[in-house]
């Protein structure tokens, strides 16, 4: 199990920005919510002018809770985004978010995840509830970004998510470890190739994504290479017709329309915008 969060920007547009204007971390959870769960993120601004971040999403939900100023806190679940997230920030406030694995949120839901893809569900106030819940489940005390402390925002974060009694699913766990191996692995380009290696027949392959991932494994694999195409644009000059090929494009030409149908802008353009 991971002892530490992810430390790379994968998914995060111009993230040297991000960092510059406001403070961006993330946090474990408590070890027994690891299992679904793949970090925390905080994030805190005092903004002197508006400021738009882009995020090319991950095959994976969160749970976003907001405050604005001195305004009431709101909370949501978000399902996978197929599009770029464009957020303008304003004033002062700070997020408290947390990032399941793709395919864990599947036990806190307990219903298909695909239900969720694309949408954002307003949780209601002082409450995390999966939709079978009996009335007054997943209570928890506190607010998750009114507490003063990381530690203690963490710790709100570790309650809420317990009080929801996620359930041990093995299928969700398979959901988790195949996510796991495309996103880790970059030789997997083809669907009918991975499932193959782990002997899994792609029709069940597909069925298990939609209904624990939110998404088919042919978009994963799609997402995960395209956001390291993203990263690897940011890092300097490249041949782009090499990095086609090493991500499963039949061409530069598809890198290219695939990069900018999701990230807003060219290969070469949102290079040019980070150097």
């Amino acid at each position: 199990m991971r002892q530490r969060p992810r430390g790379d920007s994968r998914g995060i547009l111009d993230p040297g920005r991000l960092l510059r204007e406001m403070r961006f971390r993330r946090h474990l959870p408590a070890e027994s919510l690891r299992q679904w769960v793949e970090h925390y993120w905080l994030i805190d601004w005092v903004l002197s002018a508006p400021f738009e971040q882009r995020v090319v999403p991950h095959p994976a939900v969160n749970v976003v809770f907001r405050r604005d100023d001195d305004g009431p806190e709101s909370g949501e679940v978000a399902g996978v985004g197929r599009d770029l997230f464009r957020i303008t920030l304003n004033g002062t406030g700070r997020v408290s978010g947390v990032q399941f694995r793709p395919g864990g949120f599947h036990p806190f839901w307990r219903r298909a995840v695909s239900e969720l893809t694309g949408r954002r569900v307003p949780l209601p106030a002082g409450r995390l509830i999966h939709p079978d819940a009996p009335v007054g489940a997943g209570t928890f005390p506190g607010a998750p970004t009114s507490a003063a402390s990381d530690d203690e925002r963490c710790r709100a974060l570790d309650t809420l998510l317990t009080a929801w009694q996620p359930e041990p699913d093995p299928m969700a766990a398979e959901a988790v470890r195949l996510a796991e191996a495309i996103r880790t692995d970059r030789s997997v380009l083809r669907v009918d190739d991975f499932a193959a290696r782990h002997d899994v027949p792609v029709r069940r392959l597909q069925r298990l994504f939609l209904e624990y991932v939110g998404v088919g494994p042919k978009w994963v694999i799609r997402r995960y290479r395209l956001q390291e195409a993203v990263e690897q644009a940011a890092g300097g000059p490249l041949s782009w017709a090499d990095l086609a090929a090493d991500l499963g494009y039949s061409d530069q030409a598809h890198l290219v329309r695939d990069f900018t149908a999701v990230a807003g802008v060219s290969p070469a353009a949102y290079a040019r915008s980070v150097s």
